[in-house]
Order: structure tokens, then sequence, then C-alpha cells
């Protein structure tokens, strides 16, 4: 199952959506990066196993399990969270992509790629709309930590 969504991060008609600079929005991704804690329920830790100019591997101990993920980035542009498969879960990807189509419009598209396989079946349709639900409250989540971050002088 693929799927992807956008959120709004600066709405120039909006006066009650604080802006935010493309930088700050970057920097919030990064804090994401380097400490996942706030932005995952239920991650108890985050180990970094390996870092180079691509890329950086971490192990996320969410207690009963503990999964790797290879994180890749463009610096101002994508981040992009590659998750091995293992006993504890089935795989999958997710890319985070800053886009402006226009001066001071900024948002951020979420693309996952999951190994879930779409079905004719009632039953999991049910399911990936419910998968879908958790992803998109998971990344408002994520917005409403950047900003807070932000107003908190943690982002440029």
């Amino acid at each position: 199952m693929n799927f992807e969504h956008l959120i709004a991060i600066n709405d120039p008609g909006n006066p009650l959506l604080v802006s935010l600079t493309r930088q700050q929005v970057w920097d919030g991704l990064q804090h994401r990066v380097d400490n996942p804690l706030p932005f995952l329920p239920g991650l108890e830790s985050c180990t970094l196993l390996g870092r180079d100019d691509e890329c950086l591997l971490r192990e996320l101990d969410f207690g009963a399990a503990r999964i790797r993920d290879r994180v890749t980035m463009s610096v101002l542009e994508w981040v992009r969270f590659d998750i091995e498969p293992s006993a504890h879960h089935a795989g999958g990807s997710l890319t985070i992509r800053i886009e402006e189509p226009e001066p001071e419009r900024l948002f951020l598209r979420f693309t996952y790629g999951t190994t879930f396989a779409a079905s004719a079946s009632e039953e999991d349709r049910a399911y990936a709309e419910y998968i879908k639900s958790a992803y998109q409250q998971s990344d408002i989540d994520c917005v409403r930590i950047i900003r807070t971050l932000a107003a908190e002088g943690n982002c440029q």
C-alpha cells in the first residue's frame, strides 16, 4: 500500500497560521532525525549505529520491538526513512518532502510505501484506512512539534 498527503506549513491567507521559513522546517525535520523520541509515541530510545555523508543508521527501541532504519536526506529538500524488514516489522518507507509551489507557501508532503498489500476485502480496506488515518495523525503531530520547536527558538 502506497499513499501520500500534504500538510500546509504556511498559508498567507490564514492569519492564524504562524509562518515558518524553509530553514525552520528543515531544522525541525533534523530534530526528528537526531532525536525522534518526541515524534514517535512509544519510542523508548534511539541508538545511532552509523553515520556518513549520505545516510545514518539507527536502532529504535519501542520496548517489545527494536526496529532499524536508514535515514537519507537532501538538505532543505527531503528526508527519507527506510525501515529494515525484521521479525518485528515488515519494513517500509516514509519520505517527507518540503514543497514550495510559490513564495511563502510551504507544505510538507508525506509519502509512505508499506508492505501491506492492497486487497479487495472489506476488512483489509478498513484496516488500510485505519493505517492511513494513524499516519496522518502522526504527521499532524510532527508538524505541531516542529512549530513548537520553532516557537521555542530551537529552529533557525
